[in-house]
């Protein structure tokens, strides 16, 4: 099991990106802007340093929902090997069967 702490820390980040998105894809978009002057671009890049640096995207870490583990983590379960291996041998996820051969 991870430290309580490191996973709602990462709760918080999620929380602060879904908070900061529109106005974050809005100041991108200004400043990838080509057309636009480029005092007005370097505005908008300096609101964007200026926002809080946990309310980026790539901040956030894949965490297992079972054990909070960071590491081996498979997207498409949204958990981790570990977790995938103990809950697949208890046959509580679908369609995975333990192999043997």
């Amino acid at each position: 099991m991870a430290k309580t702490s490191a996973v709602e820390k990462n709760k918080r980040r999620v929380q602060l990106v879904k908070r900061y998105a529109a106005k974050r894809a809005r100041l991108k978009a200004v400043v990838m802007d080509q057309a636009l002057p480029l005092d007005e671009r370097f505005r908008a890049t300096i609101q964007l340093a200026e926002m809080p640096r946990n309310s980026a995207k790539v901040r956030i870490r894949n965490r297992c929902e079972v054990s909070g583990r960071p590491r081996g983590f498979y997207r498409k379960l949204k958990m981790s090997r570990i977790a995938l291996r103990q809950l697949g041998s208890l046959g509580q996820v679908p369609g995975v069967v333990k192999s043997s051969w």
